[in-house]
């Protein structure tokens, strides 16, 4: 990335202000990586709060995600709640990516990936339709124990229009940027806290 350093000290600034702006963060671990799967899918269009809700509501629907995966689209629609945006194409994304994890392991169950090395487990994430970067990014760095910033489309925006990296750099090249200046420990705390932060902003400008 162009302009790297400057980039680089004013990521540690924001990191550093974060920090003392909201309550410490509690790092969140998934034993499944399934379950970080899902969360991912859902909260890469929503805010966490919506997420939350909306994840809530498909575990009292379902049974469990072998459920989900055998369920219509406009029954999982029904169970995301009408606050849902993209309720469709978010229903569609869960039970094509849970229906080729079946396909795979004959069970809805991604823990053989912990007997791989990080590098083919984040391959074969990658390659799994309807999973986007931000959920294969997200899955490494709760479950996989990777180190990884996973960037919502608003993450992606407040760190733009904040000039917080290059404009023309895509989400990779972002995403490998903050990586090399956030260390591995300090991963899941920067992306929760940038995550809060953007999200905030964006209530902010709605509520004006």
């Amino acid at each position: 990335m162009k302009n790297g350093k400057e980039y680089s000290k004013k990521v540690q600034k924001l990191y550093r202000s974060l920090k003392r702006k909201y309550p410490a963060v509690q790092k969140i671990t998934y034993e499944e990586p399934v379950d970080a799967l899902v969360y991912a899918i859902i909260t890469a269009e929503l805010s966490e709060a919506t997420a939350q809700s909306a994840i809530k509501r498909l575990a009292d629907y379902f049974v469990d995600w072998n459920d989900l995966r055998i369920s219509r689209v406009e029954e999982i629609i029904e169970a995301l709640g009408p606050e849902v945006s993209a309720a469709r194409d978010i229903a569609s994304a869960l039970t094509t990516a849970l229906r080729t994890v079946f396909s795979k392991y004959n069970m809805v169950s991604l823990k053989a990936l912990y007997k791989m090395s990080k590098r083919p487990a984040k391959g074969f994430l990658e390659k799994i339709e309807g999973v986007n970067r931000f959920a294969v990014d997200y899955c490494m760095l709760t479950s996989l124990h990777g180190h990884a910033i996973p960037l919502t489309k608003k993450m992606i925006e407040y760190l733009r229009n904040n000039e917080l990296v290059q404009a023309e750099a895509d989400e990779g090249e972002i995403e490998g940027f903050l990586a090399r200046q956030i260390s591995a420990e300090n991963a899941y705390e920067f992306y929760s806290l940038l995550r809060r932060e953007s999200e905030a902003r964006k209530a902010g400008k709605k509520k004006k």
